[in-house]
């Protein structure tokens, strides 16, 4: 394989079946990176060193997908009972990923469940859910169908996510109970819901490690902004 060719692998962190004790994978985000020429590769759960660090060398960048909620001992929290299921072995193995991809400068983007742990994980903290937690009136946990718009979200001026989309102001979809709460000093964030909740967050010291708490595996298809966004990520690579 070429260089080039290397640098557009993307590993993405599997998603897992606790009942069915399978990982799986929507297809939305694989298919999103490959209609913007890359090749996406699913990783295997496992926190062995070894096998992660063959990883980090073929794959260019990162996709930190959604699925389990992040473990609140991650941000030295205790688990109240409307946290969700966790995945211990996804929270290791996400953060031994992280934090080598983020020292080798590789691209990562995050999404959903992403955006939460790259924020506890850097020392940032989260709601454990947002009805118990967070009193809104906008709707964070859509019906579907998923490809369309739930809510709008602000975005910085001064960001990388204004500068990939050129708005100020877009609509997302959302489906998610858990959420920024504490924003890590290692990030700014871009870009907020109307209720004021952080939905984009991105790390200055890096060229292209960003989280987004919307879902464009499910609307790349129907929304340019998505498109533009996995691009820009793609890109970067």
């Amino acid at each position: 394989m070429t260089d080039s060719g290397t640098r557009k692998v993307i590993g993405l962190i599997p998603l897992y079946d606790d009942e069915k004790e399978s990982y799986w994978m929507l297809p939305g985000y694989m298919k999103m990176l490959q209609a913007q020429g890359a090749v996406p590769l699913m990783l295997p759960l496992t926190s062995r060193a070894q096998e992660l660090d063959y990883f980090l060398e073929i794959c260019g960048g990162f996709l930190l997908t959604g699925g389990h909620d992040v473990s609140p001992s991650l941000y030295h929290a205790r688990k109240e009972p409307w946290c969700g299921a966790c995945c211990p072995d996804r929270d290791e193995m996400e953060s031994y990923i992280l934090k080598n991809a983020v020292e080798r400068d590789k691209s990562v983007l995050g999404i959903c469940r992403g955006i939460q742990f790259m924020n506890a994980f850097y020392g940032g903290t989260l709601y454990q859910d947002l009805e118990k937690e967070y009193k809104s009136t906008v709707d964070h946990h859509m019906k579907p169908p998923y490809d369309r718009a739930a809510h709008q979200v602000i975005i910085e001026k001064d960001s990388p996510l204004f500068k990939i989309l050129g708005e100020q102001e877009i609509g997302v979809n959302s489906y998610h109970h858990q959420a920024v709460k504490e924003l890590s000093p290692q990030f700014k964030a871009m870009a907020f819901s109307e209720d004021g909740l952080v939905e984009g967050i991105y790390m200055p010291s890096r060229r292209f490690v960003m989280g987004i708490q919307w879902h464009p595996e499910f609307s790349y298809e129907t929304d340019g902004n998505s498109r533009k966004l996995v691009k820009a990520f793609v890109e970067s690579v």
